[in-house]
């Protein structure tokens, strides 16, 4: 008993195992579409996976994937359309996870204004905050109604989305989210309605993942992050009100309507297998880009994207 009494008091005076860092840039001041890592932050689950995980909201938007290929974080917050651009640059990034599942971009029309059809766009004015992709999705979405971006007028809105629609500065916006601005609008008393670019000739795409450097990421790490935010995105499936005072409480910023609203708008479009690949979905809008004229060749999936099932 003696021996037993002392070995115990030995294991108890150990020192507990370090939890590995990692640091995970968010592409966005922290709302709703981060459900998952936050609700992993606050139930513990991380610590579970042994790890010690610093969430990091971007002063720019457009740093967080640069700032991995830089090897300055394990992970950053990206938009699948983003990292084909990207990856044709040359940035060494590939997905790794998915965060959000669904395109949450539509195309965002006044509910009871002049535009009722797409069609109704012919010489109207549509704003956009990104060049880019937003004009390619346009391009496609104005091509199934027989219409070109030649037949609208292009116009820079910046972030100024909703507001500009809601002040009749342009007729639709392009870009907007589907569980934000539509939310906002409402909030505002000015109902909108979406026009779902995945339904209007545009491939479905993975709106938010996970992407990573392949010549510095740990992949335990990153295999352990993803299993906590699987379990956190099946707690809050399972627990959608309680997940919600967890997601909310984690910061007063987060306690307003638009954060209510806009959470559960959000809850069915979280992946519910983070580390699940769709092969076909990368293939399809990488080729999606190059009829658009937007990369100059199809890269192939593998260039893209990880199946960390494989690893």
């Amino acid at each position: 008993m003696r021996i037993f009494a002392t070995l115990l008091m030995m294991i108890m005076a150990a020192p507990a195992m370090a939890a590995d860092k990692m640091t995970v840039l968010l592409d966005w001041f922290i709302n709703p579409d981060h459900g998952p890592i936050i609700v992993a932050q606050e139930k513990g689950y991380f610590a579970d996976e042994g790890l010690e995980v610093e969430i990091v909201a971007p002063a720019d938007p457009a740093d967080p994937p640069k700032l991995v290929a830089a090897g300055q974080a394990e992970l950053a917050i990206s938009y699948q359309p983003s990292l084909h651009l990207q990856v044709a640059e040359g940035l060494p990034l590939k997905r790794v996870g998915t965060l959000v599942a669904t395109p949450l971009n539509c195309l965002l029309v006044l509910k009871d204004g002049p535009i009722q059809n797409i069609a109704d766009l012919k010489g109207g004015k549509v704003g956009f905050s990104v060049a880019g992709v937003e004009e390619a999705v346009l391009g496609a979405v104005l091509k199934t109604h027989g219409l070109t971006v030649d037949d609208v007028e292009l116009v820079n809105v910046n972030w100024s989305l909703s507001p500009s629609l809601m002040s009749k500065q342009v007729d639709a916006v392009i870009g907007a989210y589907r569980n934000f601005e539509l939310n906002q609008m409402e909030i505002e008393g000015v109902e909108g309605k979406c026009f779902y670019i995945e339904e209007e000739g545009v491939p479905t795409y993975d709106e938010l993942i996970y992407v990573a450097n392949p010549a510095t990421m740990d992949v335990d790490k990153i295999k352990r992050f993803l299993a906590a935010t699987e379990k956190a995105t099946q707690f809050i499936v399972n627990n959608p009100e309680t997940s919600w005072e967890i997601f909310s409480g984690s910061s007063k910023e987060l306690q307003d309507e638009l954060n209510a609203k806009a959470w559960v708008d959000t809850l069915p479009r979280f992946a519910l297998r983070p580390t699940a690949l769709d092969h076909g979905r990368y293939a399809h809008f990488e080729n999606f880009l190059l009829e658009s004229g937007l990369i100059k060749e199809a890269k192939s999936v593998s260039d893209l994207a990880i199946d960390l099932n494989a690893q």
